[in-house]
């Protein structure tokens, strides 16, 4: 918790993974493709793998950390502003499993905020596999977690103040 921090996090807490709520609705809003990358990346829905595979997947992790960045913004419409966080806060999470693997912690899932980011063009767009596969990483919501209720078990606020974004991260580690 204390490296979430030391690299940016703005808040970090951790949550028995039995108090964690999976919704298997959050594929279907990931297939509405609002965020357009339904598709379009390895990491995410469709490709990233099945539901319910997925919720067993991290189910059987004992707890997760979970990690947030909170950024201002201009105003609600700063759509730049808003990918610029988005980029930060990935930043954050490689940066955290780079640490991670260096410190030789395993048994761990790491998990972001929408898609990978890791690449600047995903090689699913170019129908190659994945270029990092040990490194891409998947979201919160690909595994069907329902993030405002993650946050709130985490005594986090999922909305942080007008003119903010708020990401969410989360590291499940298995004991």
């Amino acid at each position: 918790m204390a490296l979430a921090t030391e690299l940016g996090a703005a808040r970090v807490g951790t949550v028995a993974i039995e108090d964690v709520t999976f919704d298997p609705v959050f594929r279907e809003i990931c297939a509405s493709n609002a965020c357009g990358q339904y598709g379009k990346c390895w990491t995410c829905p469709p490709d990233v793998g099945e539901i319910d595979r997925l919720i067993e997947e991290a189910k059987g992790y004992s707890y997760a950390m979970v990690y947030q960045t909170v950024t201002e913004l201009e105003d609600s419409f700063d759509y730049e502003g808003m990918m610029e966080a988005g980029n930060t806060h990935n930043r954050l999470a490689q940066a955290l499993r780079r640490r991670m693997d260096e410190m030789g912690i395993e048994n761990v899932l790491h998990l972001g905020a929408g898609g990978c980011r890791l690449c600047g063009v995903c090689a699913k767009k170019t129908n190659e596999p994945c270029r990092h596969p040990a490194l891409a990483m998947r979201s919160l919501e690909a595994y069907g977690i329902h993030v405002s209720k993650l946050a709130e078990a985490a005594g986090m606020k999922y909305i942080n103040g007008q003119n903010t974004v708020t990401y969410f991260g989360a590291i499940l580690i298995r004991e």
